[in-house]
Order: structure tokens, then sequence, then C-alpha cells
């Protein structure tokens, strides 16, 4: 079982490597680059909701900080997009800083958590909306210099798919490391009993801020991305309900707490989203959501545990229980 994976890993690693040179067109490319995004963002939301039980319903929140801090860097002071990554990661992360340390001084858990990144998210957008230097309702444009890979430009979609796959490799290194590691068995304890995790002398307030400052900063290097491959972000977009919707589903469909949980979900959603566009020809705005609801139901009802659970079940490790690190 261990050697049929590894094999599986390595045809399925240069099957994506040599991907770009088999689509016949730049829309079928477009597709693969939006599941890598998407799986990226959600991988992100899963260290804090997946792996501490902190489930954000605000994450846009960091996709836009993310995405206005290397724009506006790059249009006002000339910063290359790559370094504005990291900035913009770094204050993500500081408001996840804020967010969570409010939350968990006042003990505010479950739904009421739920409510107050809501309540963040939708107070950033309201602020960018009425903010003339970040263009307000009309957001920013970010002009084509051409292929200038230093600053974050390209006039083919091949480079963009590289650089998703390759922070998606990234995210998901990143994730085997935390899973396995000390601070992730922390994590998990924490998610399944504060009480006893507290009571072993496990800090709630470091780790589950730790968790969050993680997802935050993860996700707002995604948020910097989608900037340079749209070239063009606006508030109502990147700081809406419905990213922080489909983020959260996408996560939980594919099995939440899993590694492979968040690519299994985006991997499904996101071609289902594009065929319903295509097929509806952009009437039944929002359409694409019903659908994931209703798949989010039937996962919700009938296995919880997402894609990755029902991966498990269907290939059971040898010699022990079924996998669980999916």
């Amino acid at each position: 079982m261990k050697y049929t994976a590894v094999l599986l890993s390595v045809v399925g690693t240069m099957v994506l490597i040599g991907l770009p040179f088999l689509v016949s067109s730049d829309y079928e490319l477009h597709i693969f680059i939006m599941i890598f995004l998407y799986a990226f963002l959600a991988s992100g939301w899963n260290i804090s909701g997946g792996y501490i039980g902190l489930h954000s319903f605000g994450h846009a929140a960091f996709v836009g900080v993310g995405a206005y801090t290397s724009t506006y860097l790059f249009l006002r002071c000339g910063l290359s997009p790559w370094l504005g990554m990291v900035v913009g990661a770094i204050l993500a992360g500081c408001l996840g800083l804020v967010i969570g340390y409010l939350s968990i001084r006042y003990e505010v858990k479950g739904i009421y958590f739920t409510l107050i990144t809501l309540a963040f998210a939708e107070i950033l957008r309201v602020l960018t909306l009425n903010l003339s230097f970040l263009g307000g309702p009309s957001g920013l444009l970010i002009p084509l210099k051409g292929n200038v890979p230093t600053l974050f430009q390209f006039t083919q979609k091949a480079p963009f798919y590289y650089i998703s796959l390759l922070l998606l490799a990234m995210m998901l290194i990143f994730q085997c490391a935390l899973r396995n590691s000390k601070t992730g068995y922390l994590f998990l304890a924490i998610r399944e009993n504060e009480n006893a995790s507290q009571a072993l002398g496990i800090s709630l307030l470091r780790y589950k801020l730790l968790g969050i400052f993680l997802s935050a900063s993860l996700v707002a290097l995604g948020g910097s991305f989608w900037a340079q491959y749209f070239m063009y972000i606006e508030p109502q977009t990147i700081f809406g309900l419905w990213l922080s919707m489909e983020i959260l589903i996408f996560a939980v469909v594919g099995g939440e707490g899993m590694i492979l949980g968040p690519v299994l979900g985006a991997a499904l959603l996101v071609p289902c989203s594009e065929f319903l566009r295509m097929f509806l020809g952009g009437g039944y705005q929002g359409m694409h959501l019903v659908v994931y609801g209703l798949i989010l139901i039937v996962v919700v009802m009938f296995n919880p545990k997402g894609l990755a659970g029902l991966l498990q079940n269907c290939l059971p490790t040898r010699g022990g229980p079924k996998g669980a690190h999916a």
C-alpha cells in the first residue's frame, strides 16, 4: 500500500507538471488555476477551522488584506508584489491575532466566534468601500506592464498555473509537517476537548492564537495571488460573504481537519461552478452557491467526514485502522 501511494503520487505530480502542454485552451488551464487557488485558501482555513476547531465565517477578510496590501504597495510605492505578499501575510496574521485575542479573552466560542469573524469581514468591506485611496467601490486596477516575472506579471496562464501549483504543494507539505508535529497534536487536542487540554497544562490562548495567525497569514498569500492573477480587486468580491462561504464549503465538503480534504472539495466544486456558469449563460446569478449548499447538506447528512473521509473508508491502511491523515 505504501509503495502504491508513492507511485500514484509520483505519477500524479508528473501529470500536473506536464498538464499545461496537454490542455487545448487557456480556459481549461484557468479552471485548474482556480482549483489550486481555492484549495490553497480552503487549506488555510482548515488550519484554524479543521485542526483547532475555530470555525471562521469571515476568512475573506484575510484574503482581502493580502490582496489590497500587495496591490496598494505596488501601485503607490512601487514595491514588487512578491514582497507585498509577505507584508500582506504579516498584516493579515496580526488582524487574526486581534480577532482571536478578543474572542478568547471574552470567551466567545462556537457560533458567536463565527459571527465575530463575519462581522470583521463586513467591517473591512464597508471601510474599503469608503476609502478613496483604496479605490472605493471601484476597486484597484493593476496595469499590465508585460511579461515581467519580477513584478508577478505574465502574458500567459502557464506561469500562474505553476505558481498556484507550487503554492498548493507548499501548503500541503506544511500541513503534513504541522499535523505530525507536537503543535499539531496540541491543536487536535484542543479541538477535541478544551477543558481536558487546559487541565493538562496546554495554553489555550497561545495555541489558538498561533492557529489563527498561521491560517490568516497563509490565506493572505492566496489573496495576493488572486490580485495579480485577475489584475483587479474590488471590495464586494474580495471581502464578500460569498468568498468566505466558498472557502468554508470547500473545506467542509472535502473533509475538514484532513490534509487532502480542501483539495478534494475544490477539485469537485470549482469545475461544478464553472460548468453551471457556462451552462446557464450568466443567468441565475449565484446558482452555483445553491448547488454548493445542496452538496454540503448531502455530505453533512450522509458522510460528515467529507470526501477525504470517504476516500479513507475505501482505502484502508494495512495492519491498522483506516487512514488518519488523508
